[in-house]
């Protein structure tokens, strides 16, 4: 049996993804696991390193990767919803565009959406757990909020100036929003050893997805202190069909990203896009 170094986020919607493995409800004869978490700017660098096996990244860091493929499996899509840029008085597009933004990694998805829509901006990178505070102490003007601050930054009478996924819906005739992705190395594994990962991990998904009230139990150890109802809605969110298998809305949709990217000189031009 091959140990494997995998990469995921201290985040309710990954592990909710990895309870049936966790859980020794769905097993492998040929990988034993090896955890790395980490949040995912940081297993976004780790990437660029080919420090791990598998990992989850932004979709929009698989833009400065070679030599990965791109899981069918356990990525993570909004639908008209996504990351939200916040602030503590209402601001028009124009205003927001002479602001400073607390940004959670420069190669977010998040970021990556806020740059197709503002063009250059002035951004301050923040740990994504701090930006609201961040904007409710005036340290920047404004955030761009991911994770399950999405649907609490309401609670903080912090204000919705952009809905990135609402733009990106309207922009996309209604693709899903490409936020993160699963990757494995081609330099450390084979096309073999990929395709039963991706077996494996889909397994587990649905294995959540079948149990689901156990699975939010086991993700609720990285609820960051909110109830479990909100956790729910988040990982309902975020853990869906399009989770199990992207298919070919979810190629579309990664595709779309990276040439609306190309075409407005933010990111390099793509040899070639592989799933697995």
């Amino acid at each position: 049996m091959r140990e494997i170094t995998v990469g995921h986020t201290p985040d309710a919607d990954d592990a909710f993804m990895f309870y049936g493995i966790e859980a020794g409800k769905v097993k492998s004869p040929c990988f034993r696991i090896k955890h790395v978490i980490e949040d995912i700017e940081t297993l976004n660098k780790h990437a660029l390193k080919h420090e791990l096996d598998v990992t989850a990244i932004s979709a929009h860091a698989f833009a400065y990767l070679k030599d990965y493929t791109i899981l069918r499996s356990g990525a993570s899509f909004g639908f008209n919803y996504g990351p939200v840029v916040v602030s503590k008085k209402e601001l028009s597009l124009s205003q927001l565009k002479e602001c400073t933004i607390a940004i959670p990694g420069k190669m977010t998805s998040a970021n990556l959406l806020l740059n197709l829509v503002l063009g250059k901006f002035n951004e301050q990178e923040i740990n994504f757990q701090l930006i609201p505070n961040a904007v409710l102490s005036d340290k920047v003007d404004a955030g761009l909020v991911i994770h399950e601050a999405q649907i609490t930054y309401k609670k903080s009478h912090l204000y919705n100036i952009l809905d990135l996924g609402a733009w990106w819906h309207t922009e996309t005739n209604g693709l899903p929003v490409p936020l993160g992705i699963n990757v494995a190395s081609i330099k450390s594994m084979t096309v073999e050893e990929i395709g039963r990962f991706n077996k494996l991990f889909k397994a587990s998904i649905l294995y959540g997805l079948e149990h689901r009230n156990a699975a939010v139990d086991y993700a609720m150890r990285y609820s960051r202190g909110q109830p479990k109802h909100v956790m729910m809605k988040f990982i309902k969110m975020y853990v869906n069909d399009i989770t199990v298998d992207m298919g070919t809305d979810g190629e579309k949709a990664i595709k779309k990203m990276f040439k609306m990217g190309q075409e407005k000189g933010i990111l390099p031009l793509i040899s070639q896009l592989n799933f697995v």
